[in-house]
């Protein structure tokens, strides 16, 4: 159906894609587990209560959420520049992508860690646990396949994000249907390149189910 050239720019855009998305999602990571932790341990009755604190900054994290992708990735662009020296590509498309990201996987990762059944925390508080401790050897792996699954889920919203940065030249799958797909009247192309975006969503998702499946204490 396609020319070697074609198949080509087809594989260069499928490797953009999966490097915008896991090197997004490894970094958001980064900024969104601490944000995350931050939004529980400091809730009013928790282990460390910070109720103003943790107002203020669920008030950023919501602001943040509520910046739809497009206008975020067009408003970052001076910081974009700054960081990357340009900003399109796929490695512009990193930073915007990690500052939608970060507040999002922030959510994830509060609802995966209010998961975990208190009485659990209660018991290591009695037997002279830190709240460090607390966090990392109760709160964490006990969260860990609800944190597995909240990952996957990223991932994919994530994946969805760098398509839609192709309207601006942010590389990947998304920039090839958009260049050639759409501006160009090329449907084959439109079509092959949403294929490939659903077939790595449905990889991505299994993978991360599986692996939150076995990192389940409970079905061992």
């Amino acid at each position: 159906m396609f020319d070697a050239a074609t198949w080509i720019m087809l594989g260069e855009g499928l490797l953009d894609t999966i490097y915008m998305t896991l090197a997004s999602t490894a970094m958001a990571y980064l900024l969104g587990l601490p944000l995350g932790l931050l939004l529980v341990i400091t809730e009013k009755d928790s282990i460390l209560p910070l109720p103003v604190f943790n107002r203020v900054l669920g008030v950023i994290i919501n602001l943040l959420r509520s910046i739809p992708f497009l206008i975020l990735l067009v408003w970052v662009m001076p910081v974009t520049r700054a960081i990357v020296g340009t900003t399109i590509g796929s490695s512009a498309t990193v930073v915007p992508l990690v500052i939608a990201a970060a507040p999002f996987i922030a959510r994830m990762v509060e609802s995966s860690i209010k998961e975990v059944d208190p009485g659990v925390i209660e018991a290591a508080q009695s037997m002279g646990a830190t709240n460090a401790q607390i966090v990392w050897k109760v709160l964490l792996p006990e969260a860990k396949p609800s944190l597995i699954v909240g990952a996957a889920i990223s991932v994919t919203t994530i994946l969805g994000y760098s398509a839609m940065a192709g309207f601006v030249g942010g590389g990947g799958l998304g920039d090839i249907a958009i260049r050639f797909g759409y501006y160009r009247y090329e449907d084959e192309i439109m079509l092959i390149t949403v294929i490939i975006l659903v077939l790595l969503v449905q990889v991505m998702q299994e993978v991360g189910m599986r692996i939150a499946s076995s990192s389940d204490r409970r079905k061992n």
